[in-house]
């Protein structure tokens, strides 16, 4: 049988693919495990610089498994209650890591699918990209992130409608709310994505990952709070090999090479 979830790993990029097309890659019992397991590995790999995760087939994630709350209709809240809090911290640490994470988007996503592709730090969609939210429609209310992570991209007004009505948003909608970064077409999706992370894993890892620590924070601090944090990053960052480099290659007017050291 194969794995639900593939790990790659290629020029410090961990890739992480849905391997379950023909079930639209829904988040089963199978695939949550195996989500929890590939994050792990990921998370412990001091080598990774950066995280592409990806899917196979025509749809990224079409959520959870409607099939098995079906048979599950007599226990759903305890079925719900055992699954969903290891998927929950491992998307707490995918999303948390302090590497860049780009998620691409091949197809539609609803349900628990769309924590799973906006808890990345860019996110690349397909022009076959489609977004439904879906839960109000079966009586259920979102997991995985979805809530959060998309409340975070569109405001909560926009977030509420989009949970209230269900009403699938194309990817032009989606880059126009500013829910996705990017639209590609279908055949280039995969080349720019693995573009752009290859290109990430190259950069400056420190300073990637106190990057996005200050912006993923900064709602939660004080201003005081949050420029006391900017200077010690950047002292912090001044005294490193990658700044050394980054300031010399820039008065040499040369692209920075910087060293792919474990972070």
């Amino acid at each position: 049988m194969t794995a639900p979830i593939l790990l790659d790993h290629r020029d410090g990029v961990a890739f992480l693919t849905l391997n379950r097309p023909e079930r639209a890659n829904v988040l089963d019992f199978e695939m949550a495990d195996a989500l929890i397991a590939v994050v792990d590995a990921v998370a412990n790999d001091a080598s990774v610089r950066a995280v592409l995760l990806q899917a196979r087939g025509r749809q990224f994630c079409a959520g959870g498994d409607i099939g098995g709350f079906v048979d599950a209709r007599d226990r759903l809240s305890e079925m719900l209650d055992q699954h969903i809090p290891p998927i929950h911290r491992a998307i707490h640490r995918l999303a948390t890591l302090p590497v860049p994470v780009v998620s691409a988007l091949n197809g539609p996503i609803g349900g628990g699918g769309i924590g799973l592709a906006l808890c990345a730090d860019i996110v690349l969609a397909a022009e076959s990209m489609k977004l439904r939210g879906g839960y109000s429609a079966i009586g259920l209310t979102p997991d995985v992130g979805g809530s959060w992570f998309l409340a975070r991209r569109v405001g909560a007004a926009r977030a509420k409608e989009i949970f209230f009505t269900n009403t699938p948003l194309s990817a032009q909608q989606c880059l126009q709310l500013g829910v996705v970064s990017q639209v590609h077409p279908d055949a280039e999706l995969e080349a720019k994505a693995h573009a752009l992370v290859l290109s990430l894993a190259r950069g400056a890892s420190g300073s990637l990952g106190r990057i996005k620590d200050l912006v993923d924070g900064a709602s939660q601090r004080s201003l005081e709070e949050h420029l006391a944090l900017e200077r010690r990053y950047m002292v912090e960052s001044g005294a490193t090999a990658d700044a050394a480099e980054g300031v010399t290659a820039f008065i040499e007017k040369r692209a920075p090479v910087f060293a792919p050291k474990p972070r």
